[in-house]
């Protein structure tokens, strides 16, 4: 341990850049995907660096840029050169800093590169330290983000959501911000115990909702209350990225190296022994069963997910699968059951119901032109209830760019309203369906039979809406069937790949490495 501590007053930067992307998807990310905040814009993001602040006497904070883009496909290289560049010219540009808050996800892929966020950060590194100083460099992450050493070892501090659904990403960007501030204030470079756990799961088997990632997850904040221990951070990795780095990965960080090592490597022994507990977040079944339950049903509305085309997950949010087998069931077709199918994007199809205006009858080629790897568009013919532009929502800054406007289009085909957008866009509150108070696009998604949303597991408020649920294993980009996607790059054994690998052995090394 080494003293770090400064007499005067703190100068911390923040920035970062944050997406989750599915090399399994054909979507490409670009600059245009970010929403990019620099400047004040980028404080007001947070509670803990307003002037009330109990940090505002203690800390001068650095805005730098912080760019996050809904989930996609991969980055295209040169659109992450023009952010990494960016961002690493603020950093050099903005003096000597004692630290910085890296606010990311974790899970971003870019063309060409096996191990984005290590690229990323051995770069931000390497400005952090060019005015001749080590500044702390403290890590807020998407438990679902990747942790390998390359990426951990220049970083000071770690830490990631501790819930799934991610109610509680406020509180792991304050906890990153206080921690680095704690550890500067006190003089100390914090040691990191990590080790990698060769399990891959996809999220919606490790919601925090159930067993056993419930008590897992809890147990986090009881090893960090330990002396000696700043911080507890468990990543159950990105399932649909098939790079080397993506497994499970347990970073426990403190004062004590030897009680960190021994914590961390207790908690990959865990989540190990636990791999084959961990189950789907609710019932299953392809989407025609699901399809088939719902309608049979009293309980309304009877939500599905449409869980392999999920955009808030990596998918391409262009699959009109889950569109065809909603028509192709007879209740739903002649209007004995309705339904609401949101997010389907394709813009050329939402052009044309502007054209045409509410109330006209519309021939369309829905969906499937950019993942067209599973049914191509569907043809479509139906009447235009309602149009939205982008310009009539307001972007919400709490949510980043999941809340950007886009223009939308409902079109009713018997008992089914799908809705149509220009571009990606979750559906994940009810005012993603109803819009404003006025001139919005006015689908109320409690006034339906059934709900089928790009989505896995539910949101807080789809899940208290939902009277009943079920998770559509549907094919995409985001498939939660992990072994019909065709990993080949994952380093082995892994599991489920190779569910017997350790079958006549102790198991995997879950040595803890100290960094």
């Amino acid at each position: 341990m080494t003293s770090t501590a400064p007499a005067r007053r703190l100068r911390i930067g923040i920035g970062g850049i944050g997406i989750e992307s599915s090399t399994f998807c054909p979507h490409r990310s670009t600059t245009d995907d970010f929403r990019q905040t620099r400047g004040q814009d980028l404080l007001d993001r947070y509670t803990w660096t307003r002037p009330d602040s109990d940090l505002a006497d203690v800390v001068e904070w650095v805005p730098l840029l912080h760019a996050t883009s809904l989930p996609g496909g991969p980055v295209e290289a040169e659109s992450y050169l023009v952010l990494k560049d960016e961002l690493v010219t603020r950093i050099r540009e903005a003096g000597p800093l004692d630290g910085m808050v890296y606010d990311i996800h974790g899970a971003m892929s870019v063309i060409g590169l096996t191990d984005a966020e290590g690229d990323l950060t051995d770069a931000v590194r390497a400005a952090l330290d060019a005015h001749g100083t080590r500044p702390l460099l403290s890590a807020a992450m998407d438990l679902h983000g990747n942790v390998s050493r390359r990426f951990a070892g220049p970083c000071d501090l770690l830490t990631a959501h501790r819930l799934a659904p991610h109610e509680d990403a406020w509180d792991t960007r304050e906890r990153a911000a206080r921690n680095l501030v704690r550890c500067l204030r006190d003089g100390t470079r914090p040691h990191r115990a990590w080790v990698q756990v060769p399990v891959l799961l996809p999220g919606e088997k490790t919601s925090t909702r159930l067993e056993p990632a419930k008590s897992l997850y809890a147990s986090l904040a009881d090893i960090e209350r330990k002396d000696g221990i700043l911080d507890a951070a468990m990543w159950v990795g990105y399932a649909w990225a098939d790079e080397p780095r993506c497994k499970a990965a347990i970073v426990v960080t403190g004062d004590d190296a030897q009680l960190a090592a021994a914590e961390a490597e207790k908690l990959a022994r865990r989540y190990w022994d636990a791999r084959r507990d961990f189950v789907f977040v609710g019932p299953t079944g392809s989407a025609q069963e699901c399809i088939e339950k719902a309608v049979a049903s009293d309980k309304r509305p009877f939500l599905i997910s449409d869980s392999g085309d999920n955009p808030t997950a990596g998918g391409a949010g262009d699959l009109a699968y889950m569109l065809g087998e909603l028509l192709a069931n007879d209740a739903i077709r002649t209007g004995r059951v309705t339904a609401v199918h949101p997010g389907i994007t394709d813009p050329v199809a939402v052009a044309r119901c502007f054209e045409a205006g509410v109330g006209a009858e519309v021939t369309l080629g829905v969906g499937g032109k950019v993942d067209a790897g599973h049914g191509g568009p569907y043809e479509l013919t139906g009447t235009v209830t309602a149009l939205q532009r982008a310009t009539e929502q307001k972007d919400r800054a709490e949510g980043g760019a999941y809340d950007r406007g886009v223009d939308m289009a409902a079109v009713r085909v018997g008992g089914l309203t799908v809705v149509l957008v220009e571009r990606r866009k979750p559906f994940h509150t009810l005012a993603d369906f109803t819009g404003p108070a006025e001139g919005g696009l006015g689908v109320d998604p409690r006034t339906y039979d059934l709900v089928v949303v790009k989505i896995g597991y539910l949101e807080p408020e789809l899940h208290d809406l939902a009277a009943d649920w079920l998770l559509a294993l549907t094919p995409g980009g985001v498939d939660q069937d992990l072994l019909r996607l065709g990993h080949h790059r994952v380093e082995r054994p892994l599991y489920p790949f190779d569910d017997d690998a350790y079958a006549d052995g102790p198991g995997p090394d879950l040595t803890a490495t100290l960094l």
